[in-house]
Parts: C-alpha cells; sequence; structure tokens
C-alpha cells in the first residue's frame, strides 16, 4: 500500500492536470480572459483550502516563522508565472505541445541542481553521463517540437491564434507559444526544489498549499486589475468560462498541489517525474476526441526526442541512488563487523573476571 497509493495518486494527478489543460484551451478559445481566469480560480481555491487546513493539520500546528512565510511568498511568485507561461502558451499551442514540453522538468531541476551545487557531477560515472546526454537530449527535442511544426497527423481544426496576434505567421505564434510553455517547465522545476526544502522544515502540506494560494490570489488580483480594462471581462456566465474556474481551482490549484506535494513527501521528487510521460498519451487522447485538436508530425517526434531523454535523466538518478545505498550498506556492515568482535571481546573478560 505504500507504493500503491502514491501511484494511484500520481495518475490522478496527471489525468487531472491534462484535463485543465485542456479546459482552460477550450475556455481561452471562446474569449475568457486569461488573467481573470487565474484570478477568480485562485481567489476560489483560498476560500476553500482556509477551513481545510484547520481539519487536516490540527495536529500540525507549527510555528509560522518569517522565514517560512517568505519562503511561502516566494513559491507564489514562482507558480503566479507557472499560470501565466501556462495559459498564454496553452492561448497559442495546444495541450499536447503542454504535455511534452512538462518533460523538460527532470532536465531543467537537474541544470539547476548542479547550477546551485545541489548535485555534483563525475564525468566517469555512468549515472552522470547518463543524466548530462539525457539533459541535452530533452532540450534537442524541445527545439523540434518549437521550431518544426510538420505536416497534420490527427484532428479536424487548424491551429489559431488570439486576435492580438493575427499580424504574425501561425509558425511564429507556435515558437512563441513553445518558448511560453518550455518557461512553466523550469519554473515549475524552480517550484519542485522550493516546495521539497519548505515541506522538510513545514510538513503541513495543507497550510502550505493554502499560503500559496492566499499569496497567488494577491498577486494575480493586482496583475489583472492592471492589465484587464474591460469590466466585462470579470463577468462569469454559466459557459465554458465559469466551469474552467471551477475546474482550475478544484482540480489544478488544490488537487494537483496538494496531492502532488504529498506524493513529493511520500516517495521524492524521482517517483514524481515518472509519470510525466503519461501526460503525453493522456493529452493526445482528450485533444483529439474533446476538442478536436490537431496532432503535428513535429510534436510526436519532438515528444518521443524528450521522453527518450526523460528516462535517461531518470536511468542515470535511480542508478546514482541504487550505489549510493550499496555504499551505505556496505559501511553499516562493515562497521557492524568491527563492532560484534570488540563486544564479544568485553563480554569475554567481563566473565573471565567473574
Amino acid at each position: 500500500m505504500g507504493t500503491l497509493m502514491p501511484f494511484v495518486g500520481m495518475v490522478i494527478v496527471i489525468l487531472a492536470q491534462v484535463g485543465n489543460m485542456v479546459v482552460i484551451k477550450a475556455a481561452l478559445s471562446r474569449g475568457i480572459n486569461r488573467y481573470v481566469l487565474i484570478a477568480y480560480s485562485n481567489f476560489l481555491s483560498t476560500l476553500i483550502l482556509l477551513p481545510c487546513s484547520f481539519v487536516f493539520n490540527r495536529s500540525e500546528r507549527l510555528p509560522l516563522t518569517f522565514s517560512i512565510v517568505c519562503k511561502f511568498f516566494l513559491q507564489a511568485l514562482v507558480l503566479i508565472v507557472v499560470q501565466v507561461s501556462r495559459y498564454t502558451g496553452l492561448d497559442y499551442s495546444s495541450p499536447t505541445l503542454d504535455t511534452a514540453m512538462l518533460n523538460l522538468v527532470p532536465a531543467f531541476t537537474f541544470l539547476l541542481a548542479v547550477t546551485f551545487r545541489m548535485e555534483k557531477l563525475d564525468w566517469k560515472s555512468r549515472s552522470s553521463q547518463a543524466k548530462t546526454l539525457g539533459t541535452l537530449t530533452s532540450i534537442a527535442g524541445a527545439f523540434v517540437v518549437t521550431f518544426y511544426k510538420g505536416p497534420k497527423m490527427t484532428g479536424t481544426q487548424s491551429f489559431t491564434a488570439p486576435t492580438s496576434l493575427l499580424l504574425f505567421s501561425p509558425q511564429l505564434k507556435w515558437i512563441l507559444g513553445a518558448l511560453l510553455l518550455a518557461t512553466e517547465a523550469f519554473m515549475t522545476s524552480v517550484w519542485y526544489i522550493l516546495q521539497a526544502m519548505i515541506l522538510r522544515r513545514f510538513p503541513a502540506i495543507v497550510t502550505v498549499v493554502f499560503f500559496v494560494s492566499f499569496f497567488n490570489t494577491i498577486m494575480a488580483a493586482v496583475y489583472a486589475l492592471i492589465l484587464v480594462n474591460d469590466t466585462s471581462a470579470w463577468k462569469l456566465r454559466l459557459d465554458i468560462g465559469l466551469i474552467a474556474v471551477l475546474y482550475s481551482a478544484l482540480a489544478s490549484i488544490i488537487l494537483i498541489n496538494t496531492l502532488a506535494s504529498w506524493c513529493l513527501s511520500k516517495t521524492g521528487a524521482l517517483f514524481v517525474t515518472m509519470f510525466k510521460p503519461l501526460g503525453i498519451i493522456f493529452a493526445v487522447v482528450m485533444g483529439v476526441l474533446f476538442s478536436g485538436d490537431a496532432l503535428y508530425l513535429g510534436s510526436m517526434i519532438g515528444a518521443i526526442i524528450i521522453v527518450t531523454g526523460f528516462y535517461a535523466v531518470i536511468w542515470g538518478k535511480a542508478n546514482e541512488e541504487e550505489k549510493s545505498s550499496e555504499d551505505n550498506g556496505l559501511e553499516s556492515s562493515k562497521s557492524s563487523s568491527e563492532t560484534v568482535p570488540l563486544l564479544q571481546n568485553k563480554t569475554e573478560d567481563m566473565n573471565s573476571s567473574i
């Protein structure tokens, strides 16, 4: 059960994530303002998480220090960049491209860990070689997805973009969307690192998600009030816009962030990132069936390259952890073998004196 529940949890996370992409894409294509959507969804999630934090974390009344609150604010700042990049990138491209780009998260995480000296590179080690080669392969796949669209394979709708970008070619819109989704993947990597650091000092998961959502709401509201001048854009009707707000608040912010954080605390980042390629399969099926999105050859080729690099990084990390556990086992066995004879000698000396 210790392995089964995180497995089921991550499958639910990926399904909810892809479903959120499809719903957001449908809402944005019908004229819903992306900044209003972000503001409303964060506000609703904060209202729901406030009582939940008292119910689920009653036994974890940890002190809120200034340092922890600053980390909450920093994580919220990262998350608002993730949301704006995702919504804008989806507006210019497709959920399939978004799920392909999210497979860059392990590569970006590895690069950040090396940059901040959280991870050491040993060029003679096979694990380091695999992680480095996998990172470069994933980035190469991202370039393929970005700059090579290719012929349309499935779907009935051709790519369309917002009226604000009508002066640009469809290929340029696709490139802009891909770059924004790559930014989302990079900031998601930053979010994972910050979340792991925070949960080590403050393991109350629901409370953490609440404070991040609270700060997110403030920043999203200020951002939307500055950029959205049309007051009619703030009116919610019984249409796909309201569904997108509800789904984003319940599934994307509350369910995904809480469940992913729980799985991260139980199994580690390696287990969590292993489920990223499932998103491509779910996105292709849901996008083609429910919204008629077109699937392009460049997206498929690039996704395959990215996933190949993804699993190279994962293999290198798993091999490194296995070697580390074996070394620890050898050291512990060596220590025990040196300690037992000493204990036996002490016992024999005590018996002889008696």
